[in-house]
């Protein structure tokens, strides 16, 4: 079982490369058991979607 820094850093790195299936495994176990890493998940897709809209936001508004 991983602990919470090694599953923040994968949730951290599945948004900018694929993850193997054992560390996607691995992630799955942990967040299904810990909510705090959960929930630091859904922060960084939110954080991620939030950033995407606003740089589309601001070269929208440069042209």
């Amino acid at each position: 079982m991983i602990k919470c820094k090694q599953a923040t850093q994968m949730l951290s790195e599945k948004l900018d490369r694929p993850l193997s299936a054992k560390e996607k495994i691995n992630l799955a176990m942990h967040t299904a058991i810990c909510t705090p890493c959960r929930q630091f998940g859904k922060q960084m897709e939110t954080i991620r979607g939030l950033s995407r809209s606003y740089t589309k936001t601001k070269e929208a508004d440069e042209k």
